[in-house]
């Protein structure tokens, strides 16, 4: 008889034991600390309960707590990247403009300087011209009359008008008499003429 006894006390506390487990393992599912509702699914469908399948992301319901912080964080990550998808789209679209902009800005400045030394070349070239323009007219100032004429009507019409002149200046910075007016009367009577008329329709002495 005692041995009867013995035994069916072990057998109520191997009953606690398993009762006192299961309760602990339930109260710790609904702390989120593990997940065994799977493992009590006949036990809740017995008494007409539902068994949890994913993570609440509500807080009315009940959930694993650290799982419903990360899906959290890990939505606020997303939201963040795409944040910095945008952003860094805009940064490479001004990107874009600033190298066009500045691409204009190189043209730009490289036509300027083009403009800049075609200028200078021109200058420099009209200079040299003029130079030359009273250095010929100097000599052509001191030669005899018919020897100036027949130099002169050796040249093209614009030469000709171009020295007449500069021997107009020279002659009064020197204080005497133009020749230009006797020159004339040696030249051929149809080429002075049109020397005349081109002179008077251009009254600008070097181009």
């Amino acid at each position: 008889m005692a041995s009867r006894g013995t035994l069916g006390r072990v057998i109520v506390l191997l009953v606690l034991i398993f009762l006192l487990a299961a309760g602990g393992i339930l109260w710790f599912d609904y702390l989120g600390i593990v997940q065994s509702r799977q493992f009590f699914a006949p036990l809740y469908a017995l008494f007409g309960m539902q068994t949890r399948t994913g993570v609440s992301t509500l807080p009315s319901e009940p959930g694993d707590l650290d799982a419903d912080r990360i899906a959290k964080r890990l939505e606020a990550i997303g939201l963040r990247a795409q944040e910095l998808d945008v952003r860094e789209k805009d940064i490479e679209r001004k990107e874009s403009e600033i190298l066009q902009v500045s691409q204009e800005m190189e043209d730009r400045l490289s036509a300027i300087e083009e403009r800049e030394k075609s200028f200078i070349d021109t200058i420099k070239q009209r200079d040299s011209r003029e130079a030359n323009i009273r250095q010929i007219a100097a000599y052509i100032n001191g030669m005899p009359p018919q020897r100036s004429v027949a130099n002169l009507i050796a040249m093209d019409d614009q030469d000709i008008i171009d020295v007449l002149r500069a021997v107009e200046e020279l002659s009064a910075a020197e204080g005497r008499a133009s020749s230009v007016a006797y020159w004339f009367s040696l030249m051929p009577p149809e080429r002075a003429a049109e020397i005349q008329r081109k002179m008077a329709n251009k009254p600008v002495s070097l181009p």
